[in-house]
């Protein structure tokens, strides 16, 4: 699981028929390759059925047409069982997550992928040891309106001076907080404003919060939802860690 490949996707689904074995789950993140593979080959052994996969991007629907495994387009009002996701960074203790801090791929989207992270009734979060922080650094991606973008920048801005530099993220390459000739575009036509946080982020709730409050802002990477499952691995193997919290499970392998 700590290999890094760039997949981005989301787990199987309701698909309306439904038996005592059915198990859907959607997926989406980094280290998923790994975790399409394994579920095709429980397909293909008779050991899960009627699984139905939506994949975030081209990459993942290509693994998972590999593996085996039936796709259905995203839709609101999807019913799921189940995700699992690739965070960026963790939050020890509240488990709290951060997501989007790579570049977005063709169609995949911050927006979409909370939409079916919140809409799931479980999931699970997977990491390696160096992203289940306690002191966070770093970026959180930030989706704005992009008309009057830089007004809601400025306010951003203000809201964390001295702590954080806010930049509009480009589609090509590092140009510069103002994003360039060429600032990315997501597919639901915004900006995305990468907030590099200088100073350590106290608490990523009260960021998000914060957040919510400013005028222009359409979502943001930060992902709170709760019964939440975190898989961080290690050299030594997995650990296993649940919020509301519960007695946390190292698996050796």
């Amino acid at each position: 699981m700590s290999k890094k490949t760039q997949h981005r996707n989301l787990f199987p689904h309701h698909s309306g028929k439904r038996s005592p074995s059915c198990s859907q789950a959607y997926w989406s993140g980094h280290a998923s390759g790994m975790a399409i593979l394994y579920l095709g080959q429980q397909l293909h052994a008779g050991a899960l059925k009627d699984i139905v996969g939506i994949p975030m991007s081209v990459a993942s629907a290509s693994e998972a047409a590999k593996a085996g495994i039936p796709l259905e387009q995203y839709q609101d009002g999807s019913q799921i069982d189940f995700a699992f996701d690739d965070a960026d960074i963790i939050e020890e203790e509240t488990l709290i997550a951060v997501i989007g801090r790579q570049n977005l791929q063709g169609e995949e989207s911050i927006i979409q992928e909370k939409s079916i992270l919140n809409a799931a009734n479980k999931h699970v979060f997977m990491i390696t040891e160096k992203q289940y922080k306690g002191t966070l650094d770093g970026s959180i991606p930030v989706v704005v309106q992009s008309l009057n973008w830089m007004e809601t920048a400025e306010e951003i801005d203000d809201l964390f001076l001295g702590d954080a530099e806010v930049w509009r993220r480009s589609s090509i390459g590092q140009a510069g907080p103002l994003g360039g000739d060429f600032p990315l575009v997501t597919r639901e036509g915004h900006n995305v404003i990468d907030v590099i946080f200088t100073s350590p982020i106290q608490s990523l709730a009260e960021v998000a919060e914060s957040l919510d409050k400013v005028n222009g802002v359409v979502d943001h990477g930060i992902v709170s939802k709760f019964p939440c499952i975190a898989v961080i691995a290690s050299d030594s193997g997995l650990c296993i860690i649940n919020n509301p919290p519960t007695d946390a499970v190292q698996v050796i392998m």
